[in-house]
């Protein structure tokens, strides 16, 4: 980032080609707290020590593979691109692999006065602009990825004028205390489809061949499960963001008449960025009851319900 002169800011769209909240979460914010801790600006937890920009994540890495648009935000020209970088895990491949290329495959735009963003971890292979290109708001500037020092599929966008980090839920001015008057970047659609999300549901399902683990059910691994007379699990995971010390998780599993074959509800310790589990049956020896199987899973945070995935498993 580089910059000088000073104006009034863009009035940013959305950078993807998404539905907040449903095909999309953003899963961390512009980190507020100036100390070793962490806040974003609705003084919550979804952000990490020295985050400088908003990471728009999708649900899995099948929505990843299927190709969900990275957009530009506001009309400028493209000042610096940078494609090749393999999407993958960085767990997988070690931290120190990525570390000096960190926003991975990445488009940068200036938008004039100082004001310039970035578009980071974006699917190998798709940049769709040079440097020097004018674009325009809404333009497709490639598609979400997974390459740099990240750990999900998602966009990092980052806003800085002249320099320095801007958080585009904050405004110019700077973030004092939790409350204070915000003047948001966004323009006015943009900013009402963002309302503050603290926790979200990203995706659940069954499994009936072996004990469901994150990382495959996130490459929908588990999409095509079906319950057979020789199935040896019913089991039901869930991933959920944004998970609180205290939260309550309830998973229910309902036979084909309705009936409750699976209640189980269990106290979750510590905050959670992302949180995976499951809970489910063994076959039992008179075999599975009449399907088809319909899956509730429910986190409840002060007797109050934020999150709710259902799902259904047919029968062979």
């Amino acid at each position: 980032f580089a910059g000088a002169g000073a104006a009034e800011a863009p009035a940013f769209g959305l950078p993807l080609a998404c539905r907040i909240g449903e095909t999309c979460f953003i899963q961390n914010y512009v980190d507020e707290d100036a100390g070793p801790g962490w806040r974003d600006h609705a003084c919550g937890r979804l952000s990490y020590d020295g985050h400088d920009g908003t990471d728009f994540r999708l649900p899995d890495y099948t929505a990843m593979d299927k190709g969900v648009a990275v957009l530009v935000a506001a009309a400028g020209t493209v000042l610096r691109v940078r494609d090749g970088m393999e999407d993958v895990n960085v767990n997988v491949i070690g931290r120190d692999t990525v570390m000096k290329v960190g926003g991975g495959n990445a488009v940068i735009i200036e938008h004039g006065d100082g004001w310039q963003t970035a578009y980071l971890h974006m699917k190998r292979g798709s940049v769709a602009v040079p440097p020097g290109q004018r674009v325009e708001a809404g333009q497709r500037l490639g598609e979400v990825g997974l390459s740099g020092l990240t750990e999900f599929p998602h966009l990092h966008f980052g806003v800085r004028h002249n320099g320095a980090v801007v958080d585009p839920f904050v405004g110019q001015q700077p973030f004092t205390a939790c409350g204070q008057p915000m003047t948001p970047l966004w323009n006015a659609a943009t900013a009402k489809a963002l309302a503050y999300r603290p926790t979200a549901g990203l995706n659940a399902g069954f499994a009936t061949s072996r004990v469901p683990e994150a990382e495959p059910a996130r490459h929908g691994e588990f999409a095509a499960e079906a319950l057979t007379p020789d199935s040896p699990l019913l089991v039901l995971w869930s991933d959920i963001m944004g998970v609180r010390d205290g939260d309550t998780q309830r998973i229910r599993i309902l036979d084909g008449d309705g009936r409750t074959l699976f209640d189980n509800s269990k106290g979750i310790s510590g905050d959670k960025a992302v949180w995976f589990a499951y809970q489910g049956l063994k076959r039992p020896a008179a075999g599975w009851p009449k399907g088809p199987y319909k899956g509730i899973v429910t986190l409840t945070r002060a007797g109050k319900t934020v999150v709710t995935l259902e799902r259904r498993l047919d029968v062979r």
